[in-house]
């Protein structure tokens, strides 16, 4: 099988990645790997073609030098918000009664599900996906993909779950692409791309939720019995906690990103004397000197990941398998390693809860950062390219006429000293506003000790009711977001810039 190199885009709201992945066969190694902040893109969807492409062409040219490549196309992610999903079914009959069911069959049905839903407004709105919930032959009901192919029947019925999202969002992606000269030769709904690349198959099988914690907005996909079943997204993330931290310290949005990337955590209770440390915000100006304690920073974050998680446990409830996920919770995303995240889910909601980095299902040397949490989405972009094989070779020769093997690896900038393991009360954490220029650092998960940071639940609880977890603010935390965003999201969605 002839070797290629895939490229993937993933365009969020805090950041844009680029991956580049070799794929001989069954064998995929990752060979390139950066983030770069991004600019133009709010709730994971495009809002200012400008302002997109200038760091997305930077980033797809720093690629090209480093492996002396030229990339001429790559798949791209869709947005995430808002996206709604309907039901929707086909039926294929007379196919004659002994002829096998084949996978063609299945796709063809899944096509026909897709092209005759009836859009409310075909102009505004276009089908991001579809996932195959059952089918019937007729006699039998209630099968699933895998066991349906391979049997005779002269009917075949399929129901589908469709999801649905803004026709625009996807144009604007197109038109960004354009202008960079590399082309989408796909688009994936990431929902099932991120889920595969981060959830084990029994996870998948036994009911499990899938929460994908990003900056502009935050989704749970729910998979039962090897099938996603449901899917729902609200517009907050990681930058509504940044702008809390803005707004509560007086501070820059910048030297809040960084702050919340450091020294950030969920639960004050548990940081124990670690709560009391003070984090000195020295100023350059006239202003004077800002101090805030770790124990004020952890409760601004938990109030915010709080209104968050409430409006996913509604999600959860709501999608009617709330009581099959033995699986419990996987958080994946850039704010997923935030520490103390999954005690406080746990805490909330009972479920088993742990963090989801990409499986191992890659080779990898040397690139910083593509098996953290905030590069699930570029994984699963790789691994279900290479799955569907839908894409020819996205990239040509360089300048020398060879494709370089040079692994880069991703820029970091950490704080200068280890803060965790300094004297508590005394000593402080210098930080100046002038350090907003620099590169957004990232969170490697190493500045908070392994007693102070629990990520995986080993044993379940019964899970409290969700009364108990103030179900009637969950629902008014939900519908006030969708209320308040639909009316800005939509006049954003429209422009055309």
């Amino acid at each position: 099988m002839e070797e290629k190199n895939i490229v993937a885009i993933d365009l969020g709201t805090s950041k844009i990645a680029l991956t580049v992945a070799r794929v001989n066969g069954d064998d995929v190694q990752i060979i390139y790997y950066k983030e770069i902040q991004s600019a133009g893109i709010k709730y994971s969807s495009v809002y200012n073609i400008m302002h997109v492409t200038d760091p997305l062409s930077r980033i797809i040219k720093d690629a090209e030098e480093a492996l002396d490549i030229k990339i001429t196309q790559a798949v791209v992610g869709m947005p995430k918000f808002p996206v709604r999903q309907e039901s929707n079914s086909g039926v294929i009959k007379d196919r004659g009664e002994d002829t096998d069911i084949t996978a063609e069959d299945v796709n063809e049905l899944k096509s026909y599900a897709e092209d005759s839903y009836p859009l409310d407004d075909p102009a505004k709105e276009a089908i991001y996906g579809a996932v195959a919930q059952s089918f019937s032959d007729g006699e039998n009901f209630q099968i699933i993909e895998n066991d349906i192919i391979g049997m005779a029947s002269d009917i075949l019925e399929g129901h589908f779950k469709i999801f649905i999202g803004k026709k625009n969002d996807l144009n604007k992606i197109d038109k960004v692409m354009k202008k960079t000269e590399v082309s989408a030769g796909r688009k994936f709904f990431t929902a099932e791309t991120t889920a595969k690349a981060v959830l084990t198959d029994a996870e998948m099988e036994n009911g499990v939720a899938l929460i994908d914690f990003g900056g502009g907005s935050t989704s749970v996909t729910i998979y039962h019995g090897n099938i996603m079943r449901h899917y729902a997204s609200i517009p907050f993330g990681g930058k509504n906690i940044t702008d809390d931290i803005k707004t509560e310290c007086q501070i820059s949005e910048r030297l809040a990103e960084n702050i919340k990337l450091a020294f950030g955590a969920c639960m004050p209770e548990k940081l124990q004397s670690l709560s009391e440390k003070v984090i000195h915000i020295k100023s350059n100006s006239s202003q004077p000197d800002k101090q805030v304690t770790v124990k004020y920073l952890s409760e601004i974050i938990t109030a915010r990941i709080e209104e968050i998680m409430m409006a996913i446990l509604y999600e959860i409830q709501e999608s009617g398998f709330a009581d099959m996920l033995r699986s419990g919770i996987v958080v994946t995303g850039g704010c997923a390693q935030t520490a103390n995240l999954g005690s406080f889910i746990y805490d909330l909601s009972g479920y088993r809860v742990r963090t989801g980095y990409p499986q191992a299902r890659f080779s990898v040397s040397g690139c910083d950062g593509i098996q953290d949490t905030s590069a699930a989405t570029s994984i699963g972009l790789i691994l279900a390219a290479k799955e569907e094989q839908c894409i020819v070779n996205c990239t040509a020769p360089g300048t020398d006429g060879t494709t370089s093997s040079v692994v880069i690896e991703t820029e970091d900038v950490q704080p200068e000293e280890n803060f965790w393991n300094t004297p508590a009360v005394e000593v402080t954490e210098t930080v100046t506003e002038d350090e907003e220029a620099d590169e957004e650092p990232k969170n490697d998960g190493k500045l908070f000790g392994d007693e102070e940071v629990e990520t995986v639940i080993p044993e379940k609880k019964p899970r409290k009711s969700f009364i108990n977890i103030w179900w009637s603010k969950a629902k008014k935390v939900t519908e006030e977001a969708k209320e308040r965003t639909s009316e800005l999201f939509d006049k954003i969605s429209e422009e055309e810039v």
